[in-house]
């Protein structure tokens, strides 16, 4: 049985270095064409607080994602599994 999406992130954040104990939010961004996953991604963030650890799930590294987010500030990491691409974003 494939992971569910709250146990792709679990795993993704326990994976990272981002902070522990704070709300975050998940996109599940796997069944849209681009530009839809990085477009959604970027509206997404903001609207949420500088505390809140955001969790993108891919069918892919979001390569194009990587750019705008270090233009933004933004700490992030990718882990990949069998079946999902997580990257977890969060402000440094």
């Amino acid at each position: 049985m494939a992971p569910q999406n709250e146990e792709y992130e679990t795993a993704a954040l326990e994976a990272t270095d981002a902070p522990a104990g704070v709300p975050t939010e998940r996109l599940d961004v796997r069944d849209l064409g681009p530009p839809k996953p990085l477009k959604r991604t970027l509206e997404r963030l903001t609207d949420l607080s500088d505390d809140t650890v955001f969790v993108q799930v891919n069918d892919r590294a979001p390569q194009h994602l990587y750019p705008k987010l270090d233009d933004r500030g933004y700490e992030y990491e990718t882990v990949e599994f069998e079946s999902a691409v997580v990257t977890v974003i969060w402000r440094a």
